[in-house]
């Protein structure tokens, strides 16, 4: 068992938010009540997750998307209201990080998806060095063997547009929505680029430029990074850690 501010203290030295320009709040995000002695990791702080690590008998919540992103206008009203609601009620701790644990170099949802796929880094690349690049394993050469090869580790069916269909020697690779990143990922050299999303401008861009591009969903490429940080600060402070997956079609 462990209390609030020594579980903040021990995520804020792993995950570092002062190094990151984000786009909302990094840390605690919601002050519960519970001495902690259980912490739950996922995804996104949706009322699902609230709901199911609430019947798990969470202390404390580790997730990677939490609930205050800039733009809001700040009014505490319905979807936002209800999921407060739920955490308040219970004492529940909520504490969120973005970028910060997209970027971890071990732990982080980058190096896990990598560690997942068989890729080492090798280079970063894009805003905050955030992106990955690394070399592909020798018998991943074709764009075909690598849709199947990511759709059997995630579980997930993936977008492919295969470029020239160039033998891939170097991926990299960004999760969540960095599909904008792709004209970086060319200029670092990639043969294939991978990240959760795509939007109208990369099946173009794969065809003009022959480097393939890979859609393999949002939330299927950042599952990693928050169970990961979550399972090494509860070993560290000795608490209990819960990982619970909501499935997203995004």
């Amino acid at each position: 068992m462990t209390d609030a501010q020594t579980l903040g203290r021990a995520l804020d030295e792993l995950l570092q938010p002062e190094r990151f320009k984000d786009y909302g709040p990094n840390g605690l995000q919601v002050q519960g009540e519970r001495p902690v002695r259980k912490l739950i990791s996922g995804v996104t702080a949706s009322r699902a997750f609230i709901e199911a690590a609430i019947a798990q008998d969470a202390d404390a919540l580790l997730v990677h998307h939490g609930l205050f992103w800039r733009g809001q206008d700040g009014r505490i009203t319905g979807w936002l209201r209800e999921r407060l609601k739920l955490l308040l009620a219970h004492g529940v701790h909520l504490w969120a990080y973005h970028l910060p644990l997209d970027a971890h170099p071990q732990w982080g949802n980058n190096a896990q998806l990598g560690l997942q796929l068989g890729l080492q880094v090798d280079a970063r690349f894009g805003d905050q060095d955030l992106g990955c690049v690394g070399n592909a394993p020798s018998h991943l050469s074709a764009i075909s063997a690598w849709s199947e090869h990511v759709q059997r580790v995630l579980s997930r069916a993936v977008i492919a547009v295969p470029g020239d269909g160039r033998p891939v020697q170097r991926v990299a690779w960004c999760t969540g929505g960095a599909q904008g990143y792709m004209e970086a990922a060319i200029a670092a050299g990639a043969d294939l680029f991978i990240t959760g999303e795509i939007s109208e401008p990369q099946a173009h861009m794969a065809r003009e430029t022959g480097v393939a591009f890979m859609a393999c969903g949002h939330h299927a490429s950042e599952r990693y990074g928050a169970a990961a940080v979550g399972r090494v600060v509860a070993q560290q402070l000795g608490l209990e850690h819960v990982f619970i997956d909501i499935d997203n079609p995004a």
